[in-house]
């Protein structure tokens, strides 16, 4: 059976200009017509003997430690050439065109190579950037490359991405970094030698929303840590961050208007942890953090269940209008804002329309699970109100697919949580206009353990090791559900077991890439057995840049990482220690504690 269109479906390969291949010449036309194109782009005699030198070490070098298939997610189309590897030299310069989105790329690629090489890689724009020994960043405009793809082109001569837009020229930045040995991801210089596989990829995404989702209600996680995570989205692809910043266990997001949601609803957290809430700034930071790595931040403001920490600031919301007090367990469903008052709608559009002027990005996410105490025509009727109050507010609405029986709002999003293949009433809200974000709970939640003796994280969707995370496809996974409607995939991570960055980076890791393969890569290129080659080759990388994650015995993990020889030590000092990496199954210990074997 052929497989249904994908949606928003790219340009078909066909439509897009081959890569450009050299016409073999005798020897001295081929030199002089060397010659003549060095100096119709103006470099110097100097600048065409260090090209030559460049080509000769090629010749008798050997050949890059990673191939260019390597990559995860894996490329639409890859092309290697193993004649044509380069080699990054001290001198290399990044030449970038003189577009500010552009350049500032450009830096990003500077700051994420200086660290570990010790090169200075200066940055310099260009009406036509070409990569004349060192790395070309060209902001070309091919629509066929689309919002998000590129073209990556490696020759002995050196580098050149190509993209229709800074978001594209970032995304080949990130296969570009996994093209390097996994030393790149040293804090410090090392000794290493710096080539890149030669040949050519060409890139798009299959769907405009590839995401996860962190819970920062149930356990609160600073800047910082979000910042990390956000870091995590980018290096594989990922454009949504979907923030959870209320739940009953805690308020997250200062409100000026409805002050005691922070500074009450946000002390607490589940169990004994600390409480704490962003306050504007640090939300906009969060928000131009994720923005400046071409990631759309989603907030969510969970209604009218998961409310007990409003509640608790404000009992006028209530239904008996007591403030109950807060509420650290992990019981869901028992909560609700009063739906026939009019206070409760005062309370919705001043929290919505703050957080709207806050985030630049179109969606705001309104929740709406498990209200359970709320009579299904009560709540719909509430569901349609809010999702009036988001249009009027210019916005998108996004709901948990509990949402689909209300009445439908232009360009709706139902975000389908459900583990199984059937669901008629969200597939009836589709047949309405409704789109979909697929999260199966079986497939896609990253609090669930990975095996029965994973210390952290739950069962009650079953237990989602690598294979179970990637061996799905959207496009058909929900019955009656046209692939058209399907806009991509998330990955939440509910936080009610999950304390420290180390368990956040342990149950991501090694998981989150493989649901961004679904997310990014066509249905083609999938394959479980080439795959787990590629991921499991990720993990000196996540060690080198002291990234905490788990060594799923199914995964051909190298037998020893690489430990990169520092290039310029430091006298006196000693290297920061890295987030432990779990060998055993067991997530990275917290300071001062052993892991909890109930």
């Amino acid at each position: 059976m052929s497989a249904a269109p994908e949606p928003l479906d790219p340009p078909q390969l066909a439509d897009l200009p081959a890569p450009p291949e050299a016409a073999p010449a005798p020897e001295a036309e081929t030199a002089a017509r060397a010659d003549d194109a060095a100096q119709a782009a103006g470099r110097t005699a100097g600048e065409l003997a260090r090209a030559a030198e460049r080509k000769a070490a090629a010749l008798l070098a050997p050949p890059a430690p990673t191939r260019l298939g390597d990559v995860v997610p894996a490329p639409e189309r890859v092309e290697p050439d193993a004649t044509a590897d380069y080699l990054l030299a001290a001198d290399a310069v990044i030449r970038v065109s003189a577009d500010p989105a552009a350049v500032a790329v450009a830096g990003q690629l500077a700051a994420l190579l200086r660290p570990a090489t010790g090169y200075p890689l200066p940055v310099t724009d260009a009406a036509t950037p070409v990569p004349s020994g060192g790395i070309a960043l060209d902001l070309s405009g091919e629509a066929a490359l689309g919002a998000e793809g590129y073209r990556l082109d490696i020759t002995t001569d050196g580098v050149r991405i190509a993209a229709g837009t800074a978001a594209g020229l970032f995304h080949g930045v990130q296969t570009l970094r996994q093209l390097l040995p996994a030393a790149v991801e040293s804090a410090t210089p090392v000794t290493e030698r710096w080539v890149l596989p030669g040949g050519s990829i060409l890139d798009r995404p299959r769907y405009p929303h590839r995401g996860a989702m962190l819970d920062v209600a149930r356990h609160f996680f600073g800047v910082t840590d979000v910042l990390r995570v956000i870091d995590h989205l980018a290096r594989y692809k990922l454009n949504r961050l979907h923030l959870h910043l209320t739940d009953d266990q805690g308020w997250r997001i200062a409100i000026d208007s409805w002050p005691r949601l922070a500074t009450v609803g946000g002390a607490g957290a589940v169990g004994e942890a600390p409480g704490g809430y962003y306050t504007r700034a640090d939300y906009q930071r969060i928000v131009a953090y994720a923005a400046d790595r071409h990631i759309t931040v989603i907030p969510e403001i969970d209604l009218p269940g998961h409310t007990h920490a409003a509640l608790t600031a404000y009992g006028e919301l209530a239904p008996d209008r007591v403030a109950p007090p807060p509420y650290t367990g992990t019981e869901v469903g028992f909560s609700y804002v009063d739906p026939a008052s009019e206070r409760t709608y005062d309370f919705v559009a001043d929290v919505l329309g703050e957080i709207a002027a806050l985030t630049p990005g179109r969606w705001l996410h309104i929740g709406g699970d498990e209200a359970f105490k709320v009579p299904a025509e009560v709540y719909a009727a509430f569901v349609e109100r809010v999702q009036r109050i988001v249009a009027g507010l210019g916005r998108e609405v996004i709901g948990w697919h509990q949402i689909a029986p209300a009445a439908h709002a232009d360009r709706r999003i139902l975000q389908w949580w459900g583990t199984t293949g059937e669901d008629p009433v969200t597939a009836e809200a589709v047949s309405r206009g409704a789109r979909l974000i697929l999260s199966p709970g079986n497939h896609a939640y990253l609090d669930m353990k990975y095996a029965p003796a994973t210390p952290i994280g739950h069962d009650w969707a079953g237990l989602i090791d690598v294979r179970r995370a990637y061996d799905w496809d959207p496009a058909s996974h929900l019955a009656g559900v046209p692939a058209e409607a399907v806009l991509g995939v998330e990955a939440p991570l509910w936080t009610e077991s999950v304390t420290t960055l180390a368990e956040i980076e342990f149950m991501l890791f090694p998981r989150l890439p493989a649901i961004a393969e679904l997310g990014w890569s066509p249905r083609s290129t999938h394959d479980w057995g080439a795959f787990r080659e590629r991921l499991a080759g990720h993990g000196p990388r996540w060690a080198t840049a002291g990234i905490a994650y788990h060594r799923c015995p199914k995964l051909p993990w190298p037998a020893t990482p690489p430990v990169p020889a520092p290039r310029r030590p430091s006298p006196g000092t000693e290297p920061a220690e890295p987030s432990p990496v779990s060998r055993s199954g067991e997530p990275p210990v917290r300071p001062g504690t052993a892991p909890d074997r109930g």
